[in-house]
């Protein structure tokens, strides 16, 4: 569906007001249909999502806290160091492929980094939704903390701030766990473009 359809059909809802998330749901229900593997359930909110849409991503704090930690127990760390290659990172995070609904299930999925972020000055184009890395490891180096970090951070996001923009790449298994070390090591590793 377009932007254009998405809107026309937001501006068909009732005119009591703004929408609710209900009523944005049962329009998401009625436009969009499953094909291959991008299948309905894609169109559903968890729990941890919809409450973060019916707080306007303010919920509870003691609820978040909660529910922060029930997310960080999701993430499943690898054995070993989680440092993995940043040219192959570099080919991810610059990867929109994947998870469409004719990508065949099972192909390798891109994460799509520069939608969001800034990761290198040679980027001459990237979203600014989330914030700039450049310099990320410059800065912060590379310790096992700011690994283990990094890599629960790009696995599940919602572990650390439970309304967080940022897809759970690794607990949606739309990265593997190789794919999530090489993304930490170009966001790490001194030779990367990002810390250059």
């Amino acid at each position: 569906m377009s932007r254009l359809a998405l809107l026309l059909a937001l501006v068909t809802l009732p005119a009591l007001g703004d929408p609710t998330p209900q009523d944005v749901q049962k329009v998401m229900q009625r436009d969009f249909h499953g094909r291959g593997q991008a299948g309905m359930d894609r169109v559903v909110q968890d729990g941890v999502q919809r409450l973060c849409t019916e707080s306007h991503d303010r919920p509870p704090a003691e609820l978040a806290k909660a529910l922060q930690a029930d997310q960080m127990k999701t993430i499943a760390y690898p054995q070993g160091s989680l440092l993995g290659d940043w040219q192959r990172g570099e080919a991810i995070a610059q990867s929109g492929r994947g998870l469409t609904w004719n990508d065949k299930p099972g192909d390798a999925a891109g994460g799509s980094c520069y939608n969001c972020h800034e990761l290198s000055p040679q980027e001459l184009s990237h979203g600014t939704l989330g914030p700039s890395l450049r310099g990320f490891g410059r800065t912060r180096g590379a310790s096992p903390e700011v690994q283990h970090y990094v890599y629960g951070k790009i696995y599940n996001a919602k572990a650390y701030n439970l309304c967080s923009q940022m897809p759970r790449l690794g607990a949606s298994g739309t990265l593997t766990p190789e794919q999530i070390k090489d993304l930490v090591a170009l966001l790490l590793d001194p030779a990367s473009p990002v810390n250059r």
